[in-house]
């Protein structure tokens, strides 16, 4: 079963603040990357499963956009979606809700590569099977109250 909206949620910390008393940056990034496995993991991709088959994904750049701030003891839940695929190269998108708010929005863009190699690859047909593309204007994503444009543009996906 494909779950093309996958969310988990974060308890933040003492450590995960900064000096300004609100999360630190790296740690959205963390919170991402984190949000990313588990999602493809939930779509039959775990990081072992990668490495079985002599692939991972690596960051090629991420985009974020912050809105509002996470302070200790929220609750932040992630919401994130592949909203494009194209060859060896893939578009997680993200949504961080706190108390039903939206705090940060933000994309991550993944190329495949072989392991042993080092070097970018195809996507293989039953890797990519397994992800159902989110278009941004989709009806469960503004159900869900996570629909904002990206203002971010990607190239050659």
């Amino acid at each position: 079963m494909i779950h093309p909206i996958v969310s988990k949620t974060f308890q933040v910390s003492e450590s995960d603040i900064d000096e300004l008393n609100h999360v630190n940056n790296q740690v959205y990034v963390h919170w991402l990357e984190e949000a990313a496995r588990y999602a493809s993991a939930q779509n039959g991709w775990s990081s072992k499963e990668y490495f079985e088959n002599g692939y991972a994904w690596v960051v090629r750049q991420h985009w974020i956009e912050y809105l509002r701030p996470c302070f200790c003891g929220d609750e932040v839940t992630i919401y994130t979606w592949v909203s494009a695929m194209s060859e060896g190269r893939s578009l997680r998108r993200y949504a961080l809700v706190r108390n039903g708010k939206l705090c940060v929005t933000a994309a991550t863009e993944w190329n495949l590569i072989n392991v042993k190699t080092g070097r970018a690859i195809p996507c293989p047909e039953n890797m990519a099977a397994c992800f159902e593309i989110v278009p941004d204007d989709d009806v469960r994503l503004k159900e869900l109250k996570i629909h904002r444009p990206l203002r971010y543009e990607p190239t050659g996906l």
